[in-house]
């Protein structure tokens, strides 16, 4: 069950999200009307995914969303009620994976969680294959190099094989670990076409 934290400044809107997220079967482990408080409850609980909104006193949920990207303590969604393409860009900046605006349906918060949990475990698994380069300098390059080959990898299996963005990562990671593989060379396998599901 995904465990998480919400942070929103507006009472009302807290706990309709609260209760949207219980009835879907999600695990809320805490709410706070703050944002420097939700930093603090994030840090203890060490939640599946934070619910941030972008105004709220104390620290915005960008700031918020920046320091949990720092730790890479958890996966985090942006809750605003604006949809400009300039705040869409800061929130991505500031690590968030996913944004819902207000007003929202029930119905949109299980593909934007579901998006969002998987954008991170994967985010989270680059990170630790690249703990193996020595150059610090060389990790982000190489980030952005095996990030373009992952997503065109898994543009292959969506396409061809009728997956879903996290079942095509979840394949090419299973593989990787399967058979003591780098992600990189499953996925490289993938685009040419020497591995796919049913092969």
């Amino acid at each position: 069950m995904i465990r998480i934290v919400v942070a929103e400044d507006e009472a009302i809107i807290r706990l309709d999200l609260l209760e949207a997220l219980k009835e879907l079967g999600y695990d809320v482990v805490g709410a706070a009307h703050r944002g420097d408080e939700a930093l603090e409850l994030i840090r203890k609980q060490r939640p599946d995914l934070a619910i941030l909104d972008v105004k709220m006193p104390g620290m915005d949920g960008l700031a918020v969303a920046s320091e949990l990207a720092k730790e890479r303590i958890c996966a985090v969604i942006i809750l605003t009620a604006f949809s400009q393409r300039s705040l869409i860009e800061a929130a991505r900046d500031a690590g968030a994976l996913a944004y819902l605006v207000k007003p929202f349906q029930p119905s949109d918060l299980v593909p934007t969680i579901e998006i969002a949990t998987a954008r991170f475990s994967e985010a989270n698994a680059l990170a630790d294959e690249l703990l193996a380069v020595a150059d610090q300098a060389d990790i982000l390059g190489r980030q952005l190099e095996l990030r373009k080959l992952l997503d065109r990898a898994k543009g292959v299996l969506m396409d061809r094989f009728d997956m879903t963005e996290p079942q095509a990562f979840g394949f090419i990671q299973r593989h990787a670990m399967d058979h003591r593989k780098k992600m990189s060379d499953v996925a490289q396998m993938v685009i040419v076409g020497e591995l796919s599901p049913v092969s």
